[in-house]
């Protein structure tokens, strides 16, 4: 499948389809051995021999990067308003066509994963796959001596969760759900409302390593884990 030059090197990590555009027009890029100045050519990335000054480039059909939320930010792609996930990547991370897989709410901090790959995506978010989500908790006030039991009944009409009292007033849940605020939900209706909340794992990914605001790409051993616990090939 043919793609412009500006979206495959920016697909790269390259910079901006403008950024691009520039190193382009400076006759910085070759394809199969010829200069291209022209930002709109079209070739098939994963035939060409793409490469800037010389040296050649690899082209991979998606990607994902791993973010540590902060609260305060937005789960969204744009916004007028507030700052947005897009917002903290750098330039050496950021695409146009990235997504978050799921949601975190405005004030939850914590791993949030980002992917080009819309069936990916899908599969992530579907109940079917029943993706594990691991969420640490701090609470307003005590769990009543009966909290497991009712997580592991399932609670204000969502599915089971397995939940681990640390504290009195801390928790870790486990969803294999992802409904709209699920979590902060759950504990109210327990009487116990939410003061603090991080997702610290979403599948086989872990929030390790990351202070808030930071982002990497996936490795190669996580993403190979991720797709195949879709039932997918990376």
């Amino acid at each position: 499948m043919e793609e412009r030059l500006d979206r495959v090197l920016a697909h790269l990590g390259l910079g901006t389809r403008k950024e691009v555009g520039k190193l382009i027009r400076a006759g910085a890029v070759r394809v199969d051995g010829a200069v291209v100045r022209d930002r709109g050519f079209k070739l098939d990335p994963q035939r060409a021999r793409i490469e800037l000054h010389g040296e050649p480039l690899a082209f991979a059909r998606h990607y994902h990067v791993l973010l540590h939320k902060p609260a305060g930010v937005v789960t969204a792609t744009r916004s007028e308003h507030e700052p947005t996930v897009l917002d903290l990547l750098p330039n050496a991370l950021w695409r146009d066509d990235l997504r978050p897989v799921g949601r975190l709410d405005k004030p939850t901090e914590g791993l949030l994963l980002l992917t080009t790959d819309g069936e990916l995506l899908h599969r992530l978010t579907h109940p079917r796959w029943k993706v594990a989500k691991v969420y640490l908790a701090e609470l307003e006030a005590p769990l009543p001596p009966d909290a497991r039991e009712r997580f592991a009944a399932g609670i204000a009409g969502f599915a089971p969760a397995e939940l681990e009292v640390l504290a009195p007033q801390r928790a870790r849940v486990t969803l294999r759900e992802g409904k709209h605020r699920q979590v902060r939900r759950m504990f109210a209706t327990l009487g116990t409302p939410v003061v603090y909340l991080r997702r610290e794992r979403f599948g086989p990914l872990a929030l390790e390593g990351l202070a808030p605001g930071e982002a990497r790409p996936l490795f190669e051993g996580e993403l190979a884990a991720l797709y195949e616990a879709v039932g997918l090939e990376p």
